[in-house]
Formats: C-alpha cells, sequence, structure tokens
C-alpha cells in the first residue's frame, strides 16, 4: 500500500499561480479530503497524485518515490462517468484489464464480482445512456477497482447527482473502502461530504491555494449527519474556509 506525500508543492501555470507550498502527507489506508473554494487549485493537487500534472516547485511522492507519470496503482474517478458510450456496462468495467491482458475468463470473473458488489448485478449488458446517473457512476468506480487500485483519487465523483443518491453513493463509497485497506482522497465542495466520510480534512484557501488547516476527524463511525460531533466539526471546518478568504 502506499504513503503519498506533497511536499511543499507549487505549481504555475506562466505567471498564475495556482498552488503555493501545499505541504500534506496521506498514511496507506486513510480516507482523506480536500475542501475549498471553486479555482483554489484542489484538482491540480489531485492530478499531481496521480502523475497527470507536476508541481513547478516542491515534489509529489508515493513511498518516498517521485511520481512522474501515471500508474495503475493510483486510480482518478472524476465527477462525469467517462464511460465509453459504445461499450456495456461489462465492457465498460472489464477496459483496463483487457489492456493489462489478464484472461478472458479470469476477466469475467472479477467484473462480474464487481458488479454485484456495486449493486449492478444483472445490469452487465446495458449501455450508459440506459444507466441513471448513480448507476453510471457506480460502474465508473466498478472499472476504477477492476485494476484494484491502491490509491483512488476522487473528484467531486457526486456532484452532478441529485441528493438522495448522492447519500446512496456516499454509503457505497464507504462499503467498498472499509477493510480493503485503500487510501482515498475525496476533493469536495460539499463540507457534509467531507465530514461524513472522511477522516482528515484539509482546508484550502482561495487561489494560491494553501493548506490553512488539517482537521482530524473525532467523529465516530457510522456517523450521524445530525449529531453534535458532526455539526461541530461543520462549523470548524466552515469557520476556517470563511477565514482564509
Amino acid at each position: 500500500m502506499q504513503t503519498i506525500h506533497v511536499d511543499r508543492a507549487t505549481k504555475r501555470f506562466g505567471t498564475l499561480e495556482v498552488l503555493k507550498q501545499v505541504d500534506f502527507r496521506m498514511e496507506q489506508g486513510e480516507f482523506a479530503a480536500i475542501v475549498g473554494p471553486s479555482g483554489c487549485g484542489k484538482s491540480t493537487v489531485l492530478r499531481m497524485i496521480a502523475g497527470l500534472d507536476h508541481p513547478t516547485e516542491g515534489a509529489v511522492s508515493a513511498n518516498r518515490q517521485i511520481i512522474k507519470e501515471p500508474h495503475p496503482s493510483r486510480v482518478l474517478i472524476f465527477q462525469e462517468h467517462a464511460l465509453y458510450p459504445w461499450r456495456t456496462v461489462e465492457k465498460n468495467v472489464s477496459f483496463g484489464l483487457e489492456l493489462a491482458g489478464i484472461p478472458k475468463r479470469e476477466r469475467k470473473e472479477r467484473v462480474d464480482a464487481l458488479l454485484e458488489k456495486v449493486g449492478l448485478g444483472g445490469f452487465e449488458s446495458y449501455y450508459p445512456h440506459q444507466l441513471s446517473g448513480g448507476m453510471r457512476q457506480r460502474a465508473s468506480i466498478a472499472r476504477a477497482l477492476a485494476m484494484d487500485p491502491e490509491v483512488l483519487l476522487l473528484d467531486e465523483p457526486f456532484g452532478a447527482l441529485d441528493a438522495i443518491t448522492k447519500i446512496t453513493m456516499q454509503n457505497e463509497l464507504l462499503r467498498l473502502w472499509e477493510g480493503s485497506g485503500k487510501t482515498v482522497l475525496l476533493i469536495t465542495h460539499d463540507i457534509d461530504e467531507a465530514v461524513y466520510l472522511a477522516d482528515t480534512i484539509h482546508v484550502m484557501s482561495p487561489r494560491p491555494g494553501q493548506i490553512v488547516e488539517t482537521i482530524r476527524s473525532e467523529v465516530p463511525r457510522p456517523r450521524n449527519r445530525n449529531g453534535a460531533d458532526f455539526v461541530r466539526l461543520r462549523e470548524k471546518i466552515m469557520t476556517h474556509l470563511d477565514l482564509a478568504k
């Protein structure tokens, strides 16, 4: 499993400074979240950990090795499902396994088990346009999990879903994560989502984005969204976001 370290990372696009001295560490098996205003560089941090971008200064590493390029051990899941419309659910989920040369029989066994796990058993032959938004995102998560990554990077994966489906998907994500040993980093604008899911919450300032506070959650699981501990943590994060303006 992987320990991720974003080490005093600064990112500039030309003269525009997007990130400034961002520094945090994620231990293996940790569920962390980053919250902050739009445009503060949250997704840029995620892309650097995924190996799709690189800091102008500083470093991003996995197990003390500098991340220079994407690796199947770290998978990025976007807000949009990014499923191939011409492939069925089964074929979408098995795509990475096909590229990896996994034999057909093994692919099918792994994909069938994953689809059952994410609640899509029986929908193997459906195409993305035949699924609801929540079901498409389930398929996207199943495709990521098919490669058995050590790190899941989630870029507002439930932002486009309605409130009821979002809560369902949050619970599904927790169920898949618990006991898996996987490291998860969630980018979100939704403070309640961060408090409900994450054990460590990094609060970022407006651009150039900096970590202004790292909060370790003491809210016990399973979490009650109306509980006093939950409400106090939500208010603490909101205070830090307000002070960071």
